[in-house]
């Protein structure tokens, strides 16, 4: 035996001693001041219920990624999820209201404001005309602004959404009703769900993978992506798209990949004589985690590096390799799927266009975050489709509510650049590929964009859907928690049938 074969063996004695001292000094403690308090919570929390007995999807503690056959017909293998943080203008990108022109600069009648709520409308604000051109594009006709000429040449790929609605008027709770089905903290993300269902078809990976740009993580934070109820190994696992993708990958100085694999053994034994004595399967999960981890030194640096991609890709996407950018998190967006990972959630922060600086007015702000943004989802979209990838992933695009057609003013006082307020009673989505319709536009707002009139969609409406595609009926589809089971459309939620191919 070398050197070096003896210094690692004495190592991973030494951790496996400490370890199995932390284990025996924690069991004294629960045996010794905790032993009642536990048998008591364990018969509460046994009366509560852990398992999916309502869900037709069998739930494996040891395997929780092994990948699951759904229960019915399933159109999507994989989603791409693109949320744009702050809430971008409908009236500036997809809903065209040439009579809101003709308000512009009017005073808000008095019926817009009754009885409604706002975050900065004071007084009497001033109406506010579109501040785009737009044109019809494609066979399908869809209305689409001049601030996504890349965008338009593919509407005819897109299922629009034009009145979709929420009845939050914040932003972390909007994004947490859109993404967990409730706008309180606690319930588990779309993503953990659809990871839950249906594991991951690549075993090095997380299923659930959150790429986050603009500078900020969304307002609502992590909880958009975590897991709530369901055991922790599906909440998303956010990567970056420079340097290292996940923090710590590597190993240190002075342990070698071998060293690395016996310490992780070691821990997972300790945790294995754990799992035996308390049955929580929470131990199991984080059993997976520690092996993923370890699985993921070696895949994600690769997978997660677009250097390798051809010119013609870079050029494609608009992409900046070695630096934080939405096009970047969008082409290794593609990169994921084509490896197999079940869901990937893409946040970009900065769309939330009041009017107080150049940076969040309609006419600038918004301009340069379309820039950011429409070259490389249309080069997804086409990149997609001639991998032959679009046909099972399902792509979805959107913010968590719309903007006011009256311009924002806070104090009663106009601010000095053209904003909009955040609006619940209507803003647009897309969808494509995986089973959608292509080239089609479901929904109708009144005159100005103020209120939905036709094709009303609630976030339950779009769950309920993006389920459905993935093979599951949103009803079904349970967990048992706190003695009931739990859905993430909660009590609503409908499949939106009519954007269906």
């Amino acid at each position: 035996m070398t050197q070096k074969e003896l210094h690692n063996q004495r190592l991973v004695k030494e951790a496996q001693a400490a370890v199995l001292q932390m284990h025996t000094r924690r069991h004294f403690l629960k045996e010794s001041a905790m032993g009642l308090g536990a048998l008591a919570l364990g018969s509460l929390f046994s009366s509560c219920g852990n398992k999916a007995s309502h869900n037709p999807i069998t739930f494996d503690p040891a395997h929780p990624l092994l990948p699951k056959l759904p229960p019915n017909v399933a159109k999507a293998k994989s989603v791409i999820y693109l949320h744009m943080a702050g809430a971008p203008s409908q009236l500036e990108l997809f809903d065209y209201k040439p009579e809101l022109m003709k308000m512009d600069g009017q005073d808000c009648p008095p019926s817009l404001l009754q009885g409604k709520k706002f975050a900065f409308i004071r007084g009497v604000p001033k109406m506010l005309g579109p501040q785009a051109k737009f044109a019809q594009h494609g066979q399908s006709g869809a209305y689409v602004s001049e601030n996504m000429p890349h965008l338009a040449t593919v509407a005819d790929e897109l299922s629009f959404l034009k009145a979709v609605t929420t009845d939050q008027f914040n932003h972390a709770p909007a994004q947490l009703m859109i993404h967990t089905g409730s706008p309180r903290l606690g319930r588990p993300s779309l993503g953990s769900w659809a990871t839950y269902g249906l594991g991951t078809e690549n075993q090095n990976l997380p299923g659930f993978v959150v790429l986050t740009s603009g500078g900020q993580n969304p307002d609502a934070g992590k909880s958009v992506w975590g897991s709530g109820f369901l055991p922790s190994v599906y909440q998303g696992v956010q990567c970056r798209s420079e340097g290292d993708p996940v923090l710590f990958i590597k190993d240190p100085n002075g342990m070698d990949r071998d060293l690395r694999k016996a310490s992780i053994d070691a821990i997972n034994q300790v945790n294995a004589e754990e799992y035996k004595e308390y049955q929580d399967p929470e131990i199991l999960s984080r059993i997976s985690q520690y092996e993923m981890a370890f699985k993921m030194q070696i895949t994600a640096p690769e997978v997660m590096n677009i250097n390798n991609e051809p010119q013609y890709i870079h050029d494609m996407y608009g992409t900046k390799p070695g630096k934080a950018c939405f096009a970047n998190n969008v082409l290794l967006a593609r990169k994921l799927v084509e490896k197999g990972v079940r869901f990937i959630q893409l946040f970009d922060w900065g769309w939330d266009t009041h009017g107080t600086s150049a940076d969040g007015a309609v006419d600038i702000g918004l301009i340069n975050k379309c820039r950011e943004i429409d070259k490389c989802i249309t080069a997804l979209i086409l990149d997609l489709k001639q991998r032959g990838l679009l046909e099972e992933t399902l792509v979805v695009w959107g913010g968590e509510f719309g903007r006011t057609p009256m311009m924002e003013n806070r104090e009663g006082k106009q601010n000095p650049f053209k904003g909009r307020d955040h609006h619940t009673e209507a803003f647009t989505m897309w969808m494509a590929g995986a089973g959608i319709k292509k080239g089609y536009s479901y929904g109708e707002t009144d005159e100005i964009g103020y209120s939905a009139i036709s094709g009303k969609v609630e976030p339950f409406d779009l769950q309920a859907t993006i389920l459905d595609q993935l093979g599951f009926d949103h009803e079904q589809f349970t967990f048992d928690f706190q003695g009931r089971p739990f859905r993430l459309t909660d009590t609503r939620g409908k499949v939106i049938s009519d954007i269906l191919a």
